[in-house]
């Protein structure tokens, strides 16, 4: 009796935790809440393949049910053998011409969204959106090629227009996802995949025009970490957004920030860039491109963007994101380092 009562009461706690964490996350970081052309294709392929399956359980439920009570063993017949019946014609092709027809239901619309997720010819067009999203441990990096800017962590993107991919990885396999617009699809370091996604105006000022972005695939100890930021912007918006980039400049305006400057300019440019349109390949490319930064949603793709956040960052990064690459070639700084970096870093603004 006292197994039984402790049993339940771990029952009921774990139900209690899961009702309780099933109300946790931010809107919109759920497919179940489709933000674009994309996720609603998905969304209503998984509402119809959800449906057979209910549907598939409620008819073998009702059967089981009724054999069970139909033909359960009564008293004063346990000796009783019930006629043999071997075979149904009509039974077998019942229940092998209804499962096919389920899967031609489920298949062809799979197939043609398949088909037309994967069609990227418009990729060619002289304005379309192309982003080459690149994967490192941990961080993302996002090059518009049209554009001609390099940025990192933070996606931006229009509304209502497709936004074409290419993603690849630079040093495991990733997996690029933004759950409620669309994806996932994994990043290699042996060939790029491409698809696109369209972020949905409406849905987008619903949502104060932030997404969130995932690594998919377990790429190592921080894959937890390894989160980006998607600001939606109009089209008008983002064309603004992207010349303030190619404009930008780091501000050094005081004494601090230009102690600050130097200390980056020794320690951190040989990775790091400050400027959007930065024409290194992609080898020489070892670390995020800070042009914009002090504009971002968060520091590190996970701390809120603040001079407390990137202080703790920069006095410990390997504590945030362990085994990062940073980590091994960072050197120590002084508290006042850590103080004029800060307000250097603060300084790279988009416009």
């Amino acid at each position: 009796m006292k197994k039984w009562r402790l049993n339940l009461r771990v029952l009921s706690l774990f139900s209690l935790l899961a009702l309780v964490l099933a109300g946790c996350g931010e809107p919109f970081l759920s497919t179940l809440r489709p933000a674009g052309e994309v996720a609603e294709r998905q969304y209503s392929l998984m509402l119809l393949s959800t449906a057979i399956m209910v549907l598939v359980i409620i008819v073998v439920t009702i059967i089981f049910v009724y054999v069970l009570v139909r033909f359960r063993r009564r008293k004063g017949e346990e000796d009783f053998i019930p006629k043999q019946v071997e075979g149904n014609h009509k039974l077998e092709i019942l229940w092998t011409v209804i499962p096919i027809i389920l899967l031609i239901i489920l298949t062809v619309p799979t197939v043609a969204d398949t088909f037309k997720l994967a069609d990227t010819e418009g990729m060619k067009d002289e304005d379309a959106i192309v982003v080459n999203v690149r994967a490192n441990l941990y961080w993302w990096e996002f090059e518009y090629p049209n554009q001609k800017i390099i940025t990192s962590q933070d996606l931006v993107v229009p509304t209502d227009k497709k936004v074409y991919f290419n993603i690849k990885a630079s040093d495991v396999k990733h997996s690029f996802w933004i759950p409620s617009v669309g994806g996932k699809l994994d990043t290699n370091t042996e060939g790029e995949n491409k698809f696109w996604l369209v972020f949905d105006s409406e849905k987008s000022e619903s949502a104060n025009g932030i997404f969130y972005g995932k690594c998919a695939e377990l790429c190592g100890p921080s894959h937890a970490y390894m989160d980006f930021k998607v600001r939606v912007l109009s089209s008008e918006e983002f064309d603004t957004w992207v010349n303030d980039l190619k404009d930008a400049k780091p501000e050094v305006a005081t004494e601090s920030a230009q102690a600050g400057q130097e200390i980056f300019n020794e320690s951190c440019i040989g990775c790091h860039a400050v400027e959007s349109q930065d024409g290194r390949p992609e080898q020489a490319r070892q670390a995020p491109n800070l042009a914009g930064f002090a504009d971002r949603q968060k520091v590190a793709g996970i701390l809120d963007h603040n001079e407390e956040s990137i202080k703790k960052w920069l006095k410990d990064p390997e504590e945030i994101k362990p085994g990062n690459k940073m980590s091994n070639t960072y050197p120590d700084l002084t508290d006042e380092q850590v103080d004029q970096l800060t307000e250097y870093l603060m300084g790279l603004k988009e416009k």
